[in-house]
């Protein structure tokens, strides 16, 4: 599977301009969907792109760290509500939340104390813990966003406290060896670019060093390819059981709070959330000294892209705005056809006894069986998604999807005991048009 031609080459065009206007000296991007390589691409001969050369991911690592707290809010080690002091004990910043750390709604200031820690050889938990202070809480949690790589520090180190083994070992053992991402590392393994500074003047390239960030690894030390973020890119649109729920990725890629009034960004429970147009993308970008990267998802189309470049930044653009330029070119030329329709076996139980249609104050509804759950939608034009509702108990249902998400679905029934009404969240719906309460 790939693209049609002329995608191809209008994403190919993107790249090549990119890298040259922004003076990358190599930059590689790559369209994915469903597991799949779709189109590869790159510029630049420093080095040649190639889909199995190591770049470094930076901020992308967030992602990882995040699914493995969600791992292990799933599997009872902790709660995200838990206040920090609970799995840090004596830290001065423990009366944040483990959520507000992944959504960067914390509060808590953007770096850790000491030197530049992108630029400096990192120390231990131990030492990140010591140098903390007081006055690393900015403002207040929940009033605004703010970035925050040392969230991410911490919530490293509350993995390692929780389990007793290495965020390295963890990110190994929870993540990277269940989806088969064997050419993502903490260290490069060659071949792998070297990173640059581009001087602005004289436009001569100044290798970065690429140094060990310690107790801030959670927050942006791995390295990969295009190929092996292809499988990442796979996984949150398509999670993989044995890593992690569908229902938990979907948790993490809900917005938490927005980064901007116009909409066009916010954040989850670890991903960012980005919107061009209609579409929302999900993803993240990255970059350490020498590199940038980006990974953004159209997770209803299961299509991606992964885009680096061994610059830090891009002259006159972003990684970032290349990447949604090249994702939304792809949605455009090339949607996913819709799946075929298929008859449904014929409704049974409970489920054959409530189809059909409904009235709640002049408003009509159908409710239709797929498989075990009832789905019920609105018959008026520009209606919202119908709502779903699976079976708990005889004559009760839980809404799992739409406006009546979590809601019970009571269903009432007359003397000879036919069901004549559904009560959901006491929203009285009947057999009668004339019906209005």
């Amino acid at each position: 599977m790939s693209l049609l031609p002329e995608t191809g080459r209008r994403v190919t065009a993107l790249v090549a301009r990119a890298q040259s206007a922004g003076r990358a000296p190599s930059l590689a991007l790559a369209v994915v969907r469903d597991r799949s390589l779709l189109h590869f691409t790159g510029a630049g001969e420093t080095p040649p792109p190639d889909p199995k050369t190591q770049y470094r991911l930076g901020s992308i690592t967030k992602t990882l760290t995040a699914t493995m707290v969600m791992q292990l809010r799933d599997e009872g080690f902790f709660a995200l509500d838990d206040l920090l002091y609970r799995h840090l004990p004596g830290t001065p910043v423990g009366g944040v939340s483990l959520r507000q750390l992944l959504a960067h709604v914390s509060g808590l200031q953007r770096e850790p104390n000491g030197p530049w820690w992108e630029r400096a050889p990192g120390g231990d938990v131990d030492q990140l813990l010591a140098e903390l202070a007081f006055d690393k809480i900015a403002g207040p949690p929940f009033r605004t966003y703010h970035y925050s790589n040392l969230a991410y520090g911490l919530l490293g180190a509350v993995l390692q406290r929780a389990t007793g083994e290495t965020w390295a070992d963890l990110v190994g053992k929870r993540v990277l060896d269940p989806l088969g991402m064997k050419r993502t590392t903490y260290a490069p393994v060659e071949p792998y670019a070297r990173g640059y500074v581009v001087h602005a003047l004289d436009g001569s390239l100044h290798e970065e060093p690429r140094l060990d960030a310690g107790a801030m690894a959670p927050a942006g030390q791995l390295w990969s390819t295009v190929t092996d973020m292809a499988k990442w890119a796979a996984f949150l649109a398509d999670p993989a059981p044995a890593v992690l729920s569908r229902e938990t990725v979907d948790e993490m890629c809900t917005p938490v709070v927005l980064q901007d009034d116009a909409w066009t960004a916010g954040h989850g429970l670890g991903p960012e959330l980005m919107r061009v147009g209609e579409r929302v993308y999900v993803g993240h970008g990255g970059s350490m000294p020498g590199y940038v990267a980006q990974l953004v998802v159209h997770r209803p189309s299961r299509t991606g892209v992964v885009a680096f470049a061994n610059s830090y930044g891009l002259r006159g653009t972003s990684i970032r705005a290349l990447s949604l330029e090249a994702l939304t070119t792809v949605l455009d030329a090339e949607p996913v056809l819709p799946a075929p329709w298929r008859p449904a076996p014929p409704p049974a139980g409970e489920a054959a006894e409530l189809c059909g249609r409904w009235w709640w104050m002049g408003g009509e509804f159908e409710v239709t069986a797929d498989g075990p759950e009832l789905v019920m939608r609105s018959m008026n034009p520009g209606a919202r998604a119908p709502w779903r509702f699976v079976p708990e108990a005889p004559d009760r249902w839980r809404g799992t999807a739409g406006m009546n998400t979590g809601e019970v679905l009571t269903v009432l029934r007359g003397p000879d005991g036919t069901a004549t009404r559904l009560d959901i969240a006491t929203f009285v719906f009947s057999r009668d048009p004339a019906h209005l309460a």
